[in-house]
């Protein structure tokens, strides 16, 4: 019985020192793999002032003035669209969109602004990248410095954790760029 038991012992022993032969490494961090649809876009019809291409996968909901969101059911998310007419009132615009933007500062890791311009389709603007935890991911405007303005605020409709938005993000932020492309003023 003794030798049963001091075999036991060391056949454990044994397994446990042999088993600790390797370097231990730290779990690598693990992203979501989220899979979205190839990006489908078509020009928007309204009476509105501007046309743009939006992707088919958001949905329209018109508000009032011009004003619009597109929701993206299966991402979660809605880009809040605002437009307004230019009445000399230009530079107290742009100082509301970056009061509302940098009020995310508190809790975004970095903004990233992007001048855009397209001389073309008399179109200028900025695109504000908001990373980290902030309840907005990414501000823009755009205007033809005259008549236009127009804005737009992307949101989840979620508990802001980056890590967990970041597909969704990158994603929606690639139809921005597209909106802003394809925009045109109507007169």
């Amino acid at each position: 019985m003794k030798l049963v038991k001091y075999i036991s012992i060391i056949s454990v022993l044994s397994s446990i020192l042999i088993s600790c032969g390797g370097e231990v490494l730290p779990k690598p961090n693990g992203f979501l793999s989220l899979q979205y649809p190839e990006p489908v876009y078509a020009k928007m019809q309204t009476d509105c002032p501007y046309t743009f291409e939006k992707n088919q996968i958001a949905n329209i909901v018109p508000k009032k003035n011009c004003w619009m969101n597109l929701d993206y059911p299966a991402l979660n998310g809605t880009l809040h669209l605002s437009y307004v007419e230019i009445d000399d009132n230009l530079n107290q615009l742009l100082e509301d969109v970056q009061k509302l933007t940098y009020e995310h500062a508190v809790k975004a890791d970095a903004i990233e602004p992007t001048v855009y311009e397209n001389k073309a389709q008399n179109v200028y603007g900025m695109v504000y990248e908001v990373e980290g935890n902030a309840a907005s991911q990414a501000q823009f405007y755009v205007t033809d410095s005259t008549k236009h303005f127009l804005t737009g605020s992307l949101y989840f409709n979620a508990i802001p954790n980056y890590d967990s938005i970041y597909p969704a993000v990158v994603y929606i932020k690639k139809d921005i760029r597209t909106l802003i492309e394809t925009l045109k003023w109507e007169e």
